[in-house]
């Protein structure tokens, strides 16, 4: 049984949350909090397993909470409730940079209490599943000196680290899983280290949950002499995606900027598909430009990953560096299988440093991935395999 916290300062927002939550047997409210400073005493004394926040709440708001909580459990997984409003927007990627694991969007415009419970209920339960990986139990320990709050710790193999697990190895919340692999098991198969020197002419990636800190962290430390453009998708609704590529474009080296329709892709900017949108690339006499669609979601995303991979291996083949970061799902891996066919090099992020290992471990333990690599190895790889082709030894992923 998985126990949660629902803070919000709203007694109808409380109840709809605990309603939606209410529909999955394996999900239990232990209790409520109106605001941030009761929350911190309820997580103390309930233990929960994961907390949904508000953001505008009384007394302490949901950014002064999340950072209150990371410095008091660094593992503990929180989803963050917004609007889909600039102002919320900004909220929500503040609250991401804070520490916090996931958000969901308030229903708006709904026609009844059964619509704002359905649409909770869609875009949380699958959340809590993937952010709690399964097992449950008491809070990790407060973040240790020196790591920075609300990240994975690296450990060896596929165990968390020592200090991360109980008695008998099984791991404390927020440690996630690839779906159906027991404690102890391998995440992926063996593998064997092969070089990969093609030409790359366009990075691709794809990331989902804890995607916009990860996607950040390698972004930023890319120079802005990067000879290549860089595509992305990053599962966001409308308003979010702007928000979050001006605030990359203003820490970056790049250029970010949201992708519009007929935008010609040049090397040093990244491309950051609008929410609701489709991204493609197509070749246009000389020159590859920016498509944008609306049409059907795929892996429930739209934007979608594998939209965006299929269109890469048909405008560039094998000449493309595709990267799939941390995500819940699946979304990426049926683009991956058609870039590997073309010839294309897959990197994966490693699991300890992800903070859900959907979409990367379904990419590795499908043998998609040429390299399984920390968060912090990516940049330094992509920047190898861009200036002419020596990357770093890519680890091929065989059965």
């Amino acid at each position: 049984m998985i126990s949660v916290l629902v803070v919000d300062d709203s007694v109808v927002v409380r109840r709809l949350i605990t309603d939606a939550l209410g529909d999955d047997p394996e999900i239990r409210v232990v209790g409520t909090a109106p605001n941030g400073k009761v929350a911190l005493a309820k997580i103390e004394q309930l233990h929960p397993d994961l907390v949904t926040l508000d953001i505008e709440m009384p007394i302490m708001d949901g950014l002064q909470t999340m950072r209150a909580i990371r410095q008091q459990y660094a593992r503990l997984p929180v989803i963050m409730f917004s609007t889909l409003t600039a102002a919320g927007a900004t909220a929500t990627l503040d609250a991401l940079s804070a520490g916090a694991s996931d958000y969901v969007t308030k229903p708006a415009n709904v026609g009844s209490v059964a619509e704002s419970i359905r649409s909770v209920r869609e875009q949380i339960i699958p959340r809590i599943h993937a952010l709690c990986g399964g097992r449950r139990g008491a809070l990790a320990p407060p973040t240790r000196p020196g790591l920075a709050p609300g990240r994975p710790l690296a450990g060896a193999g596929n165990l968390p680290p020592p200090s991360l697990t109980r008695p008998g190895g099984s791991p404390l919340p927020g440690v996630v899983r690839p779906p159906n692999v027991p404690p102890g098991g391998p995440a992926a198969a063996p593998v064997r280290a092969t070089p990969r020197t093609g030409a790359v002419e366009v990075v691709a990636v794809g990331c989902s949950t804890g995607g916009p800190d990860a996607l950040t962290a390698v972004v930023r430390a890319l120079p802005a002499s990067l000879p290549v453009p860089v595509v992305v998708v990053q599962h966001m609704p409308p308003v979010f995606t702007k928000m979050f590529a001006d605030r990359l474009d203003r820490t970056a080296a790049l250029t970010v900027v949201e992708a519009t329709g007929d935008m010609v892709v040049r090397p040093g900017t990244v491309y950051i598909a609008p929410g609701d949108f489709h991204l493609e690339v197509h070749r246009r006499g000389t020159e590859v430009v920016t498509k944008l669609n609306t049409g059907p979601p795929e892996n429930f995303c739209r934007p979608a990953v594998d939209v965006l991979f299929r269109s890469v291996a048909r405008t560039y083949g094998g000449a493309t560096l595709a990267i799939v970061l941390t995500g819940m799902g699946q979304d990426g891996k049926r683009g991956a299988e058609q870039l590997r066919s073309a010839g294309a090099e897959i990197v994966a992020q490693d699991e300890a440093t992800s903070v859900v290992w959907g979409m990367p471990g379904a990419v590795t333990q499908a043998g998609l991935a040429h390299a399984v690599l920390p968060l912090g190895e990516i940049a330094n790889h992509l920047i190898s395999r861009t200036a002419g082709g020596r990357g770093a030894k890519s680890m091929e992923v065989t059965r």
